[in-house]
């Protein structure tokens, strides 16, 4: 925060261009362009918040959906993200469908 601050200062009340600012302490040029953007923008040179959660795609109606789908027949992974996209709209990824499939143990044996 320091480092940030004292660059923004830097351009801001010392009159020193960005590439000025970013020489003197060594940060790149990009970065100094970015601390006094973000500056501009929201008045803190506090870093953005990173990550966060974000709600699974395949829970409440559509996880009862796919787990009824999973109990009447043959699926395959890649069936079922067909599946989702074309009956229901849903546009998810094969990892998706199988960390759901895996966590509530649904699989279908092939057997001869």
């Amino acid at each position: 925060m320091d480092l940030r601050e004292r660059v923004v200062a830097a351009v801001k009340q010392d009159g020193m261009s960005r590439h000025q600012a970013a020489a003197r302490f060594g940060v790149a040029i990009s970065t100094a362009i970015n601390w006094v953007k973000r500056f501009d923008e929201s008045g803190s040179v506090m870093p953005g918040k990173m990550g966060g959660y974000r709600p699974k795609k395949l829970s409440g109606e559509q996880a009862d959906w796919l787990r009824r789908r999973c109990g009447e027949g043959p699926f395959t992974l890649r069936g079922l993200v067909k599946e989702l996209h074309a009956e229901r709209g849903l546009i998810v990824d094969y990892r998706s469908v199988w960390e759901f499939v895996h966590a509530e143990g649904l699989t279908h044996k092939k057997r001869r």
